[in-house]
């Protein structure tokens, strides 16, 4: 991969249009050079969904299948997340699904690529992408899975433990519900069948609060 410094590129904000809508940022992201990591990447993970849903997901970035299909949550995550959508009973149809970083970080290993965390210069640089997204769709909540979404979704750092699961409203959007729950990736790490079943359950739990803020509204 290249170790060119993510803080160095210009950030993604001259190639996102003004005022398109999503068919329109989905074209525009293939042209991305925002930072560095199109140069590794076989090509860009925009999102699925379409605008004027009432419930938008944010994960972190795409992992190899989704890097090779150019679909967002395909891969063992995505079987994770369907599973608890459909836990939830939510239609992953009626969802806008996305990534806060829209090409795959990886770390080459012999013919396996690792999946490694976006930097901070990534993030940001790639952040333009979800405001114009979320502008785009005007959802009614956010759910930010794993602490690189939230970072992104609120602008801040935050702690899944101290916020997970409880209403939040970012300065950004105060018109905009978000919710804060684990990447359903860090469910396939837990070993203990036990475990991962009480982690499955709390995350559902989590969906289950955010499509209530919607039937809130």
């Amino acid at each position: 991969m290249s170790t060119e410094n993510p803080v160095e590129r210009p950030g993604a904000q001259e190639w996102v249009p003004e005022h398109g809508g999503v068919d329109d940022l989905r074209h525009a992201a293939e042209a991305c050079r925002g930072c560095e990591l199109w140069k590794d990447a076989t090509q860009v993970v925009f999102s699925t969904g379409s605008a004027g849903v009432d419930l938008m997901l944010v994960g972190e970035q795409p992992g190899d299948r989704e890097d090779r299909t150019g679909e967002p949550f395909v891969g063992p995550a995505g079987r994770m997340l369907d599973d608890a959508l459909d836990a939830a009973e939510i239609d992953r149809g009626a969802v806008y699904l996305t990534n806060a970083v829209k090409h795959f970080r990886f770390e080459l290993r012999g013919k396996r690529r690792i999946h490694e965390k976006p930097a901070t210069g990534q993030l940001v640089a790639c952040r333009p992408w979800l405001e114009a997204e979320i502008a785009a769709v005007r959802p009614q909540v956010i759910v930010a899975m794993g602490a690189t979404a939230a970072r992104s979704v609120l602008g801040r750092p935050v702690k899944i433990g101290e916020v997970r699961g409880a209403e939040i409203t970012a300065e950004e959007w105060p018109d905009i519900r978000s919710l804060v729950t684990v990447h359903p990736s860090s469910l396939l790490r837990l070993r203990e069948d036990a475990d991962r079943e009480a982690a499955f359950r709390a995350f559902v739990a989590d969906l289950r609060a955010a499509a209530e803020l919607v039937d809130r509204r």
